[in-house]
């Protein structure tokens, strides 16, 4: 999958669950503070991303990524 393919898949995962505009989705846009999540919606945007993907993300080390770039990049590292 190419790269440019995960940050769309990834922009609307994003908006899907914090429930904002695709368009208002930058690549160094961070989840907490520029788009409001909190700790549950973080959860919920990991489980999201590994249905989107298929895929099994270490939990730990994904709710370490903080940029919506970073889980771009995070996410392709597994596919």
């Amino acid at each position: 999958m190419e790269l440019s393919e995960v940050k769309l898949k990834v922009k609307q995962v994003v908006a899907r669950v914090l429930k904002t505009d695709e368009a208002d989705i930058s690549d160094d846009a961070n989840f907490i503070f520029d788009l409001g999540a909190d700790s549950m919606q973080s959860m919920l945007l990991i489980a999201a991303f590994e249905e989107e993907f298929d895929i099994e993300m270490d939990v730990e080390k994904a709710q370490e990524v903080q940029t919506v770039g970073g889980a771009v990049e995070f996410i392709a590292d597994y596919l």
